[in-house]
């Protein structure tokens, strides 16, 4: 398993790493978890991935009474937490990025995951409704304290993280560190085009999701579908009724052709595709069953294949390269 700086941090990340939202205290049960936990563990993979949100709470349970059963030195392993949507509540001090919320769900999270300080605090969406210099003020103090070790966002918009990063600049605070967008070969624009500069003048890290767009890039939706597959799920028919699309449906035939070809299967070939693009710093693998994990867990072998012919090959299919501005 290969090392990738996160960011301009000095933080280095396997460049796979292992999340569990939807699985973790939902999807599966906790010998399922503890079983998948080990694999990644033991494949080299050292970040965890959760959030506040997943499940209301019981997928940090999950994971962190897993964790308390392992002997695993903490300086081996990274645990990840993020903070907006809330664990369940509703009312307005129960969500959202004012310093009530993101310090007390600091704390619940620390008591969740059993550990004493999170790797990684994620923003898990913009907040609209508080002051931007309230958010990375409280951050930094977190920081400070040493509950947190770096913050991050996820899914805001390079406008929100450099308006972010100017705040710390000039109060001479921690600014953000990293992004958690989603990214695969159906959605690019972002990682691609949107944060091209950001990388360049911040040193952005980025630890993606979704990169198997919630196993469209297995193939698995083209053929009879498991009433339990993730998106039949009631939650995700925001994310069904925008990929499981005709067209997409179709340039994943035509995807699984040439894995095919390569001597390897879609899925791995997706996450290698992701995993080529250097402004990945880690990607965020989630499964439901220790077979998937073991397969995907090979995709790193599959990325010398994809040579500037196979890559040409694979434009040419999605025919979805976004377009970047011009000066």
């Amino acid at each position: 398993m290969e090392y990738r700086r996160l960011g301009k941090s000095g933080l280095q990340l396997t460049e796979l790493s292992f999340g569990s939202w939807i699985t973790f205290g939902n999807q599966i049960d906790d010998s399922t978890s503890g079983r998948l936990l080990d694999m990644a563990y033991d494949a080299g993979i050292n970040f965890f991935d959760n959030a506040e949100v997943y499940a209301n709470g019981a997928s940090e349970e999950v994971m962190g009474r897993l964790l308390a059963q392992r002997d695993w030195p903490r300086d081996t392993w990274c645990v990840s937490s993020k903070v907006f949507f809330g664990a369940g509540g509703k009312l307005p001090t129960q969500r959202g990025l004012h310093r009530k919320h993101i310090t007390e769900a600091c704390h619940d999270a620390l008591k969740r995951l059993r550990v004493d300080y999170l790797d990684l605090f994620f923003c898990h969406r913009p907040d609209k409704e508080t002051p931007m210099e309230e958010t990375v003020w409280t951050m930094h103090q977190l920081i400070q304290q040493g509950k947190i070790l770096y913050w991050g966002t996820s899914e805001w918009s390079a406008a929100e993280i450099m308006d972010a990063h100017r705040i710390a600049e000039r109060h001479h605070l921690i600014g953000p560190v990293m992004e958690q967008p989603q990214y695969n070969m159906f959605v690019r624009r972002k990682v691609e085009v949107e944060y091209a500069d950001v990388y360049r003048t911040v040193g952005l890290g980025t630890t993606i999701w979704s990169p198997l767009a919630s196993g469209i890039l297995t193939g698995k939706y083209n053929g009879k579908v498991d009433d339990g597959a993730r998106l039949k799920r009631e939650e995700l028919n925001w994310m069904a009724e925008r990929m499981l699309t005709p067209t997409n449906l179709e340039k994943v035939g035509a995807l699984g052709e040439l894995a095919g070809d390569l001597g390897t299967s879609l899925a791995k070939l997706s996450l290698a595709w992701c995993l080529k693009n250097p402004d990945v710093s880690t990607v965020l693998l989630g499964a439901t069953k220790p077979e998937q994990l073991e397969e995907n867990l090979q995709a790193p072998d599959v990325v010398p294949l994809l040579t500037p012919d196979v890559m040409e090959r694979i434009e040419a299919i999605l025919d979805n390269a976004p377009t970047h501005p011009q000066y």
